[in-house]
């Protein structure tokens, strides 16, 4: 039996495995449907995951919507266009199918065609629709014909009946609201004299296209009747009244260009015919369209002309009766609130990636940091002639402090390192952040390599505010192990006695060098690190990359950023270690580059770059693995919808006039799908179902029960 407990299970292997070795959706889907599923899917079996009815509804018609034009339960009828296996429940494969016909430019069509083609041949048959449209029916809706003449031209006489492809079944659907229209007026004209009363105009449009027109339109139905002298309505009007209907898109235009060009802002009825005339070619608005228009716009005006917002109420299908002074007064305090919010929030995601910067350094720092102590020992090592020197290799320095100082004195002065290493790795990702935000092609997005090389530069020399003092202190805790076996040794001091010993400017000892080490480190490391993701590993909106290619990447990038900038990091470490009786000392950057080399050669300069590969290479891929990984497991609160669903607020009603839809497509597209399959009947999905049970899709399709 499927329950939830093991889908929970394996969503968690699931997520599991994504944050490991990433995930690469095929080919056409976006990493925000497969996360859409995974999120949504309660069922599992066989190991599999599965999605319910419900699920698949929740999945595509986020429950925040506004859904008082198509209700939620409506969305249920696309699960049977994306169940094609009719078995009740959906696979990711099945889901992912939906969400690839859903974004087809002619999906609007399409999707319907697949709900009516029962055998799934490519063919609709006439006889299965009408068994379909029966058993949605309710008990007042409009009556329809199917053996009429306007019916017949599609679909040929009973004797002559024919299936209908795609191509002509869309076509059948884009007529077929005016022809319910038709039948249902002469249906409601007893009398054959052309007119119906006002009532029975209402009931009409509210059943044929209820689910199409703003709540000011339906409300004021009845009134209508009050454009002309007579107190009943025409199939004039009627038809009139549907065409405005059908060209509210082209109509909004018209009413903006012309709104647009009046010196008050408003347009009276002429105004609009003589713009209509300039924008059109071959639609041309009658005279009564035009009264049509600017009666059901002008109802709460007394004046002729009218202003941009007043055909709002029109042309907008979302519009509620709720008072345009409480929309208003809305809309200025959302604002408000967007101003406000928008700089708290981005003051509250700056404060968030710069402790989830924090956390990865320290945590990068502390997995390497023995090899940064064997580092530091061998660049300090200041005499070449074998039997003067304390170490041959980073391997003996490694045994040699082992059996002198213990496990322990591999992580001397790691605390200190911990402290400092938070705010400067966290400077660092930010700055390269912020810059290569800044110097990205807004267009495009893309960045010029050189670009790139900017932002980690300047990401590294910015860090060098922290690093040096965090370097300074670090360094001699580090040596002091070493000193602690010589006679001479000096007593171990603390990491404040170092700091208050130095002041404030001898924590910025060897500044310049740490300057040229950090810059240039960050301005190989970075690209390198894009790039690895991108052109190696295929990081791409369909690919996301795991914890393993994130720290291969790391890694790899960090070996030559790590290894072309050790000359420096030698310089600095000589001017920072306080140097011991009879050694060298250094005035600076040039000096000591001068003594280094007269003294103990080219080589000198390279000094621990092994240790410094096996050092910096794994920390900055555990530290950037680190943060990639605690960025999805620790959103900023508030922030957890997915895009799409943040996108989609607000935005999944509206379908012509002023305000744009911004809803992601696949969203947009399940609305007018079902949109046209209303237009059949607007009870389709409303099917009651018996007590104790639940509504499986539509009844055809499905396996009979064996008996």
């Amino acid at each position: 039996m499927a329950t939830a407990v093991p889908a929970k299970a394996e969503q968690i292997k699931e997520s599991l495995k994504e944050t490991l070795i990433g995930t690469e959706a095929p080919e056409g889907v976006s990493q925000e449907s497969r996360a859409r599923f995974l999120q949504h899917a309660s069922l599992e079996e066989n190991g599999e995951l599965l999605m319910s009815q419900e699920d698949f509804v929740n999945a595509i018609a986020p429950p925040e919507e506004d859904y008082h034009k198509i209700a939620r339960v409506q969305y249920g009828l696309l699960f049977s266009v994306a169940d094609v296996h009719k078995r009740g429940k959906l696979s990711m494969q099945d889901f992912h199918a939906y969400e690839n016909l859903i974004t087809k430019p002619d999906a609007d069509y399409e999707a319907p065609f697949r709900l009516f083609d029962v055998d799934g041949n490519g063919m609709v048959d006439i006889d299965e629709l009408k068994k379909i449209v029966e058993a949605h029916k309710g008990s007042e809706s409009l009556p329809f014909d199917w053996e009429s003449e306007w019916a017949t031209l599609y679909i040929g006489s009973a004797k002559n009946r024919h299936v209908l492809t795609y191509p002509q079944f869309a076509q059948m659907m884009r007529g077929l609201v005016g022809e319910r229209i038709r039948q249902a007026f002469k249906a409601y004209d007893t009398d054959n004299d052309g007119y119906i009363d006002a009532a029975a105009f209402e009931k009409i449009i509210r059943s044929s296209s209820g689910h199409k027109l703003s709540d000011h339109i339906l409300d004021n139905l009845p009134t209508l009747c009050n454009i002309g002298a007579a107190s009943k309505i025409s199939y004039a009007n009627v038809r009139a009244f549907t065409n405005i209907m059908r060209e509210m898109d082209l109509i909004d235009l018209i009413v903006r260009n012309a709104t647009s060009k009046s010196s008050d802002g408003k347009i009276s009825r002429t105004d609009f015919l003589a713009e209509a005339a300039r924008i059109t070619r071959f639609v041309q608005y009658t005279p009564m369209e035009a009264d049509i228009l600017f009666h059901f716009a002008g109802l709460d005006n007394e004046s002729t002309r009218l202003e941009l917002g007043s055909f709002e109420k029109v042309l907008d299908a979302s519009w509620q009766d709720v008072g345009e002074r409480l929309e208003s007064a809305r809309g200025a305090a959302a604002k408000a609130v967007q101003k406000t919010g928008g700089f708290l929030h981005s003051v509250l995601e700056s404060a968030h990636h710069f402790a989830l910067g924090a956390v990865a350094g320290a945590f990068g720092a502390f997995m390497v940091y023995p090899i940064d102590l064997v580092k530091t020992r061998m660049q300090n090592q200041r005499s070449s002639a074998p039997g003067q020197r304390m170490y041959d290799n980073s391997i003996d320095c490694f045994r040699k402090i082992v059996r002198n100082e213990g496990f322990k004195g591999l992580y001397a002065g790691v605390l200190p390192q911990l402290v400092g290493v938070a705010p400067e790795k966290a400077i660092k990702l930010t700055v390269n952040d912020l810059v290569r935000g800044a110097l990205t092609d807004k267009k495009s997005n893309s960045i010029q390599l050189s670009s790139e090389i900017i932002a980690g530069g300047t990401a590294g020399f910015c860090q060098v505010v922290f690093t040096n003092p965090l370097e300074i202190v670090k360094i001699r805790l580090q040596i002091q192990g070493e000193l602690a076996k010589r006679s001479d040794a000096v007593p171990r001091r603390s990491a404040m006695w170092i700091v208050r010993n130095l002041g404030v400017v001898g924590l910025y000892k060897g500044a310049s060098a740490c300057l040229l080490r950090d810059g240039p480190f960050s301005a190989i490391y970075f690209p390198t690190y894009a790039h690895l993701k991108k052109d190696f590993f295929g990081e791409s909106p369909q690919k996301k990359l795991g914890v393993v290619q994130l720290l291969t990447a790391g890694a790899i990038a960090g070996m030559p950023a790590a290894y072309l900038t050790t000359p420096c990091d030698v310089i600095k470490t000589r001017l920072q270690v306080e140097a011991r009786k009879g050694e060298a000392t250094y005035n600076g950057l040039v000096d000591a580059a001068r003594k280094i080399y007269a003294q103990e050669g080219f080589k000198a300069f390279w000094k621990g770059g092994p240790a410094r590969i096996l050092r910096s290479s794994p920390q900055f891929g555990f530290t950037l693995a680190a943060y990639e990984v605690l960025s999805g497991l620790l959103p900023l609160p508030g922030s957890e919808k997915s895009e799409a669903q943040k996108a989609a607020a607000g935005r999944m009603e509206p379908s012509v006039g002023l305000r744009e839809d911004t809803a992601p497509l696949s969203y947009l597209r399940s609305r007018n799908a079902l949109k046209v399959i209303l237009d059949i009947d607007n009870n389709f999905g409303k099917i009651r179902v018996p007590e104790g049970k639940s509504f499986m899709g539509l009844p055809f399709g499905r396996p009979k029960a064996s008996s």
